[in-house]
């Protein structure tokens, strides 16, 4: 009788195991979860970053008031006749 019931605690003990610790268990799929929660985050900010870049693109293939106005703020260009001037705060 005593091995039957260290046999059947041994087969409870690592069904336990499987159940908690195994691949599929428990610990696992609660690592799961909380990758796939980041993974939505990491998703959505970059749907919103390629949202922007569409518009920008969209903006390029336009016309050139978007092309005029990255040359301005990203080259400090002018027009011919405009004068630049820069505010240097202290």
């Amino acid at each position: 009788m005593k091995w039957l019931t260290f046999v059947l605690l041994a087969i409870l003990a690592g069904l336990q195991y499987k159940l908690w610790l195994g691949d599929g268990g428990v610990w696992s799929a609660a690592r799961t979860e909380t990758s796939i929660g980041q993974q939505r985050v990491e998703n959505a900010r970059l749907s919103d970053r390629n949202r922007a870049l569409e518009a920008e693109v969209i903006d390029l293939k336009k016309g050139h008031e978007a092309a005029e106005e990255r040359a301005r703020s990203e080259l400090g260009m002018v027009r011919k006749g405009e004068v630049f001037y820069r505010v240097v705060e202290n």
